[in-house]
């Protein structure tokens, strides 16, 4: 089957994922840029606040919150090494409670505590979660810059994770094979790879390993 011809900033069919994450990343960085073909303007360069929800008990579904709307995600498939992340739920604030009974606490794989609410606020959501001893919110603020490699949507970004500052590599496609070519390309061949779950709970001491250019 012949690749899928990817638009960088516009959603396609579900796609294999390299990621890592430091607190450097900078010779790879500029390979990143200067391999690069041009890209779009409107992803030269896009800004972000989230709030990801971290479960003591899940590392399958990836939970986060931007503009009072939820967006869920679950690792479907993992192929030589690379990550295949599916939309599981989206779910704009108010969501009712039998949303949270039924879809969102069973993806954090902790029971929901009672509660007479019917209709959830974002607020009211981040409140049950502040009060339950598996889950933490963690706010997030990213500042995305687009190219493309091979064929390949590739991303660095500066992240804020509840204010500590670190960096990402990513690149992504349908193609197994793109996405292989692209980080020996670039030199991310000796980083693990580290989604933004696992980044998060890293930083955050819910799982005690240092990131990528840390253990080197």
């Amino acid at each position: 089957m012949p690749a899928e011809n990817l638009k960088i900033g516009v959603l396609s069919t579900p796609r294999f994922e390299f990621r890592t994450f430091g607190q450097s990343l900078e010779v790879e960085s500029r390979r990143m840029a200067r391999l690069s073909v041009p890209v779009p303007e409107n992803v030269w360069e896009r800004t972000s606040s989230e709030i990801y929800v971290m479960s003591r008990a899940n590392s399958a579904n990836n939970t986060k919150i931007r503009d009072r709307k939820m967006d869920i995600k679950t690792l479907v498939e993992v192929r030589k090494g690379l990550e295949q992340w599916n939309p599981l739920l989206k779910a704009e604030f108010p969501v009712s409670r039998e949303i949270m009974e039924q879809a969102i606490f069973p993806a954090f794989q902790v029971a929901m505590p009672s509660s007479g609410v019917e209709l959830y606020s974002a607020n009211e959501f981040l409140r049950l979660v502040g009060e339950h001893s598996s889950l933490q919110a963690v706010r997030v603020k990213k500042r995305r810059f687009g190219y493309m490699v091979n064929g390949t949507i590739c991303e660095r970004a500066e992240v804020l994770i509840n204010g500590a500052w670190v960096v990402t590599l990513s690149s992504e496609s349908t193609e197994v094979e793109q996405i292989e070519k692209t980080i020996a390309e670039i030199g991310l061949g000796k980083y693990e790879n580290i989604n933004y779950l696992q980044a998060i709970k890293r930083v955050i001491g819910m799982i005690d390993k240092p990131l990528a250019d840390e253990s080197l």
